[in-house]
Parts: structure tokens; C-alpha cells; sequence
């Protein structure tokens, strides 16, 4: 009788209690919260310059961070239909040619050569990332200022032509002058400049010709590979 009392007592204790079922189920749902919620508060302080989680965690980019990262949502670019600049439900890194001025001159067909190219060099990377020109210029100024391309192809006959046939892909938007200059304010020292906004739409990085061509395929590259953008 005894030992039957004491297996049923074994048994008994090694069966799930209903309150532990219900903590577990509570823990397990509350894991993405507290994940969402840390993820927040860490993006908070890094987005106001009081945290540099790069720094912190080490990296092995070349180019220029940008801190604190800014966030071009807010900074009133539109494009030639009039619609607000918003980060895309595509998730795609964007590589961001900022150019003073209606005149694209030769330095600036060199940047969206540069850029282009690099783009291109992404290979089965390329689909996740998109290129834009931004200008404080009204778009329907500028004007392709060049005797000759970068690639020694014919040259079009206009700015339009040139980005239709040249850069197809690339989206042109149009900023105030002030917003171009807090957005963008390495240009005036470095007009070589252009930079890697995040899918958030987040500039984050900045590159200029003093960073080689491998140097910043080698980062975004390791950029896509350890984000989830």
C-alpha cells in the first residue's frame, strides 16, 4: 500500500501545475515586447547622439558616421510630383548624391558615375539598395553641364535624358536650401560627398573620394549583412 501511495505521490509532482503553464505562455509573449521596448529606448539615445553604439560595439567601416544619424523624413524633400520624401515599406538601403545648384558639371556626373558603379558592384546585393540625387535646386532646372560622360558614352541632350538613359533607377528629389545645409553640412568643406541612408531612412554614413571603391563596396556590404534591412 505504501509504495502504491508513494508512485502515486511521484506521480503527482511531476505533472505540469496549471499556474506554471500560464507563467511560461505570459514570459514567452512578453519576450517580443521587451525586445521592441529595449530596441526603442537604445535607438533613442543613439538617435540623439547620446549613445554610440558603433563605437561601443566596434566596426569595420571606412567611411564617415554620421552622428548623431539624421533623419531625412524631416528634412522636406519632395519629389517633382510634390510628394513628401517617406522611408519605403521596401526596406532598401539608399545611397544619397547631394548636389548644390541646378548644374550638374563634371564633378557631379562623376559622383553619380562613382555611385552608380558602386551600386552596380553590389551584385546579389544590388535589389536591396536604390540610389536618389538630391538638389536645392527646383528639378526642373537642372541641367547636365559636361562635354563628355564619365563612361565616354554619347551624351544626352539633356539632364532628364541623361538620368533616364545613364542612372535609370534613380529618383530625384528637391530640399530647401537651409534643409540642405543642416541635412548635408560636410558638403561645403567636401563636395565630393555623398551618403548611406538606412531603410529607416536614417543618414548614417558618410563617403567621399578619399574612400576607395573596394573599401565602400566592403562596407555596405557588411552593412546588409548584420542588419535585417
Amino acid at each position: 500500500m505504501n509504495r502504491v501511495d508513494s508512485q502515486n505521490s511521484s506521480d503527482a509532482s511531476t505533472q505540469p501545475q496549471p499556474g506554471n503553464g500560464r507563467m511560461t505562455l505570459l514570459l514567452i509573449a512578453g519576450i517580443p515586447v521587451i525586445v521592441v521596448l529595449a530596441a526603442s529606448w537604445m535607438w533613442y539615445f543613439v538617435a540623439n547622439g547620446q549613445l554610440d553604439l558603433v563605437g561601443a560595439l566596434g566596426t569595420s567601416n571606412r567611411g564617415q558616421l554620421v552622428q548623431p544619424p539624421r533623419q531625412a523624413a524631416e528634412a522636406g524633400w519632395q519629389n517633382a510630383q510634390g510628394e513628401a520624401f517617406a522611408a519605403g515599406n521596401d526596406a532598401k538601403w539608399t545611397l544619397v548624391i547631394p548636389q548644390r545648384g541646378g548644374s550638374c558639371d563634371v564633378a557631379c556626373e562623376k559622383r553619380l558615375y562613382e555611385v552608380r558603379q558602386i551600386h552596380m558592384a553590389l551584385g546579389k546585393e544590388l535589389g536591396r539598395a536604390e540610389r536618389l540625387m538630391i538638389t536645392d535646386a527646383p528639378l526642373d532646372t537642372v541641367a547636365l553641364t559636361v562635354e563628355a560622360l564619365s563612361d565616354q558614352r554619347p551624351l544626352p541632350e539633356d539632364f532628364a535624358a541623361y538620368v533616364e538613359r545613364e542612372q535609370r533607377g534613380m529618383t530625384l528629389w528637391h530640399t530647401p536650401e537651409s534643409s540642405f545645409a543642416e541635412m548635408f553640412p560636410e558638403y561645403a568643406d567636401y563636395p565630393d560627398s555623398w551618403y548611406v541612408m538606412d531603410p529607416a531612412g536614417w543618414v548614417m554614413m558618410r563617403y567621399d573620394q578619399s574612400v576607395s571603391y573596394k573599401d565602400v563596396i566592403s562596407d555596405l556590404k557588411f552593412l546588409m549583412k548584420n542588419s535585417n534591412g
